[in-house]
């Protein structure tokens, strides 16, 4: 099947709900055998593959300037910020790529129970913090709802990268523009909408997590492909039944 990786890219008709800016964002990715993924995936959905191989992404970061639409609607106080992390992986549906979560963890009660209700996605509650200091970013993580899980990675932000080309390794894992989700057997479609990922690049000092672990998936035993993007705006729109 013919993957569009282009069209998926254009703003979306209609009003956005939801407007965020995302920053401080890693992505972590690693090959996995697509085998190990389908079980955990709806099957009108199809893994999407690079060069043969599927992947995983481990992806913390964190979100200000959280709004409503119409934009005119303020900031409300508590829920204008917050961090989060996602495991996911890349699928697509009648060629249309997106992403698949397999879990997201927030530090703020009122948005995992949203997302939870809203757009139907595998969110927990979680303690986390993110501090920088110079190019170094420390973050951790410790989930206090669902299956135990815990993160810990400090990194070193570099040079900024070259537009992604759209064959490209990097566009596959970072220029996704859809999610989807299920639901008492129904499978639902969200929109987003950004300018092409500000990427740079980036080294660990220190990483350990069970985030893949306690999805009873192989842990990694590599180390990850890595990208930094410092921020980037994003327009979100509701839910759409497939």
């Amino acid at each position: 099947m013919v993957i569009d990786r282009l069209s998926i890219r254009n703003r979306p008709s209609g009003q956005p709900v939801m407007h965020q800016k995302w920053g401080k964002l890693l992505f972590m990715h690693w090959r996995i055998d697509a085998d190990f993924l389908r079980p955990l995936i709806p099957a009108e959905l199809e893994i999407d593959t690079f060069d043969g191989s599927a992947w995983i992404g481990i992806i913390p970061f964190t979100m200000w300037d959280i709004r409503a639409f119409p934009p005119y609607v303020p900031r409300v106080p508590g829920l204008n910020a917050m961090h989060e992390l996602n495991v996911r992986t890349y699928v697509h549906l009648n060629g249309t790529p997106g992403v698949w979560f397999f879990s997201l963890d927030c530090n703020n009660a009122a948005a995992v129970l949203g997302a939870r209700t809203f757009y139907y996605l595998p969110y927990y509650n979680a303690e986390i913090t993110l501090e920088q200091s110079n190019s170094n970013i420390s973050y951790s993580l410790k989930r206090t709802d669902g299956p135990v899980a815990n993160f810990e990675a400090s990194w070193n932000i570099g040079a900024p990268l070259p537009t992604t080309e759209e064959d490209s390794l990097e566009f596959f894992l970072t220029e996704r523009y859809c999610l989807f989700s299920e639901h008492k057997g129904n499978l639902y479609q969200s929109r987003i909408h950004h300018p092409s990922w500000p990427l740079q690049t980036a080294t660990l000092d220190a990483h350990s997590s069970t985030m893949i672990d306690v999805l009873n998936l192989p842990g990694p035993s590599d180390a990850p492909l890595l990208h930094y993007a410092e921020a980037i705006a994003v327009d979100i729109w509701m839910l759409q039944k497939q």
